[in-house]
Formats: C-alpha cells, structure tokens, sequence
C-alpha cells in the first residue's frame, strides 16, 4: 500500500511538502503514513485520496496484522 501511495503522489508530480500542504499536515506527518509508521485519520485519507486523485479505495487497506494481533491457529 505505501509503495502505491509514494507511485500515486509521483505520478501526480508532487513532492511529499506539496502533498502535505494541500491537505492541511505537516510534511512529517505525511512522511510518516507513506513510510507506513502512521496510519492516517478517515479526514487526511479522504483528502490524500482526493489530491491523488485516486478513486480505488484499496489505497488504504490494511494490508499487514500489527503483531499483537496476531493469533495462532491450529487444527485440533
């Protein structure tokens, strides 16, 4: 998902402090969601989307368990 985000924002030819000013947070804290260290709140997904221009909705799913989370199956 990252790696899709970081394609998205240079096909539209913005910088991460571009992309940051627009939608209203620090270039940091963009740093931080496209690096995967943040996850962003619905308000800055929704506008990171609208910049992008970007109308699949997959751009932010989930794609990892954070690792306390995760459960141990087992087939009794």
């Amino acid at each position: 998902m990252r790696k899709k985000l970081k394609e998205k924002r240079l096909e539209k030819g913005l910088t991460q402090k571009r992309i940051a000013q627009k939608i209203g947070i620090s270039r940091g804290h963009y740093t931080n969601i496209e690096l995967g260290h943040k996850e962003p709140s619905f308000k800055v997904a929704r506008a990171i989307k609208k910049e992008l221009d970007e109308k699949n909705d997959d751009i932010f799913l989930i794609s990892n368990v954070p690792k306390g989370n995760k459960t141990n199956h087992k087939a009794s």
